[in-house]
């Protein structure tokens, strides 16, 4: 094993494993986002869960429906045979919810958010979903493709007959997006499942003709993709829908290479781009940030996102009032990161939420590292926050119901955190409460409702993405993790360094001989390195690394570097 710590200049390093004229161009300079500057460097009191631990424990205890214990198993199968004539399973939403299970509407009502999320998750930590147990889950995911009420895209529920039991079937615009959203991501993992293809193309032909048909203007609480006709209701205008389309289209494109889905993709994103006001609703804002960032890399657009980031963070929604990531310290509890409404309660942030705002914020900085030192202090923050949902990392005073926590098995955690509860009898409780919403869905849910098995269930996200190193708060950031679709990449890592010090960060490399590059310094930092590397990561500062085979031919080209033929920087000549 060779341990190498770099000393020596980069520009005689590159002289010496680079063709001489490869100037060494200076380092990124950072953009800030204005939230994010406010969040603590250090968040306290600090811990690191091991996120891909708990998915893999997760998926293990929730997809065994030979589970015992009160409100156990967690799933079941649903053989209404809607949409396709096969057999489909059901996830509970949250723990003991009296509306589903076997026994409840014929096992129908079971939501795309748990099923499609916690597969997705699953997936994510390396599971094979299509062949688990004997079972194809991936494949049965199919139901959810309403092809009988002819929309023809994936939805939340599987058919309307049980979908005003739950949130938003058509008629709450994220609902009916999101799923797509997911279904792409999971079908990056399985390209040859059997039955995806034309799904796949039909969610593409209808977010494209809906743009089409929008022309510009989302000011829409939902769309009927059935009719192709816009509708409003009481449910807040969602113009960031528009950056789900975006999303869906772009990675369609990537797919298929049909050059309809990258003109939709433009122009959804600059429907979204063209706004006003800040339209964040639910989730599918930042992942306008990553479209931009990436169609900036890839396509040689020049979108500035900017306000986009800054509208998912700063919580100025203008309908959903608050809507963004909060910052703040609640009895000497750093929640800053979470993501949720500033100011419901004093704050309500959401799990789910949280780990899948880091799905398309994480892998952005790979196509502009100018976010990296915002994005890495954002993540040190999040990760940090959101081991309090889970019922064995907070304080019994700090929850509602610690006497039931028996019941989560260590998997499932509560939805929310929020400041001051918002039941009655959980006000006298001091911040941060761990807390759910489950008994507001229905009267007769009991109090483990506030469980959330749907929102456990995408933890996957942050264990593909985060893992610890030797520096206890500088975390390894894995950017390739979620950037689905992508062309041929070298792994890549962010550290970010939050303390007030220069720091000696320790990685594995594998046996393969490697050069490392920073693209943070628009420079190879070392070369000949095998089984291990030690770097230095400056005071408050992110080193972005890429592991490039040591034989690989450099050369810039079109403003990038490449390894080979495969970019390991897409900001390359940018001045900036």
């Amino acid at each position: 094993m060779k341990r190498i710590v770099f000393a020596v200049s980069y520009s005689l390093f590159l002289a010496a494993c680079s063709p001489s004229k490869f100037d060494i161009a200076s380092p990124v300079q950072q953009e800030s986002i204005h939230r994010v500057e406010e969040m603590p460097n250090l968040p306290q009191p600090f811990k690191i869960l091991d996120f891909n631990e708990i998915a893999k424990n997760y998926d293990k205890l929730v997809y065994d429906p030979n589970q015992t214990g009160e409100y156990w198993p967690l799933i079941w199968k649903d053989n209404s045979r809607k949409n396709f004539d096969q057999e489909t399973f059901g996830i509970y939403t949250a723990m003991g919810d009296v509306r589903q299970g076997n026994e409840h509407y014929e096992g129908i009502f079971h939501e795309s958010l748990a099923s499609i999320g916690s597969v997705l998750g699953g997936s994510l930590v390396g599971i094979n979903k299509s062949n688990q147990n004997g079972e194809n889950y991936v494949g049965m995911l199919k139901n959810y493709f309403n092809s009988e009420t002819k929309w023809n895209i994936m939805m939340n529920n599987t058919s309307p007959e049980v979908a005003q039991l739950g949130g938003g079937y058509a008629r709450d615009w994220w609902y009916d997006v999101y799923p797509n959203v997911m279904l792409y991501a999971v079908a990056d993992f399985y390209p040859e499942e059997k039955g995806y293809e034309p799904i796949l193309r039909s969610v593409a032909d209808k977010f494209y003709e809906a743009d089409a048909v929008l022309d510009g203007n989302y000011d829409y609480s939902f769309f009927n993709y059935a009719t192709m006709k816009p509708t409003k209701n009481w449910i807040c205008a969602q113009e960031d829908v528009a950056a789900g389309h975006a999303y869906v289209l772009y990675s369609a494109y990537q797919k298929f290479q049909d050059p309809r889905y990258l003109e939709g993709a433009k122009s959804s994103l600059e429907a979204l781009l063209n706004q006003k006001e800040n339209r964040f609703y639910e989730i599918l804002m930042p992942f306008g940030a990553y479209v931009a960032a990436r169609m900036n890399a890839e396509q040689g657009t020049n979108y500035d996102f900017s306000k986009i980031l800054d509208w998912t963070f700063d919580g100025s929604s203008v309908c959903r009032e608050g809507w963004g990531v909060l910052v703040d310290n609640w009895n000497g509890y750093d929640v800053s990161g979470i993501v949720g409404s500033t100011v419901h309660n004093g704050g309500f942030g959401f799990l789910m939420n949280t780990f899948d705002t880091m799905w398309p914020l994480v892998p952005m900085v790979r196509y502009d590292q100018r976010y990296a030192n915002s994005i890495g202090k954002w993540m040190l923050n999040a990760a940090n926050a959101s081991r309090l949902f889970y019922p064995n990392e907070i304080p019994d005073e700090h929850q509602t119901i610690p006497e039931e926590k028996v019941h989560t098995k260590g998997v499932i955690a509560y939805e929310a955190l929020i400041k001051k509860a918002h039941y009655e009898q959980y006000e006298h409780l001091e911040a941060p409460v761990a807390i759910g919403d489950g008994m507001h869905w229905n009267k007769d849910n009991p109090k483990v409702s506030q469980f959330s098995v749907y929102g456990s269930g995408h933890v996957g996200i942050a264990g593909a993405i985060i893992s610890k190193t030797n520096v206890e708060n500088i975390l390894q950031l894995d950017l390739l993790a979620t950037d689905f679709y992508k062309e041929k990449a070298y792994p890549s890592y962010l550290y970010y360094n939050p303390n007030p010090e220069v720091k000696e960060v320790i990685i594995s490399t594998g046996e393969q001989e490697l050069m490392i590059y920073d693209a943070m310094q628009r420079a190879f930092i070392a070369k000949n390195i095998t089984g291990s590397f030690t770097f230095k990561v400056d005071k408050e500062n992110s080193s972005l690394l890429v592991l490039v085979p040591q034989d690989a031919e450099i050369l810039e080209k079109d403003g990038k570097l490449y390894a080979n033929d495969t970019v390991i920087d897409f900001r390359y000549s940018k001045v900036n």
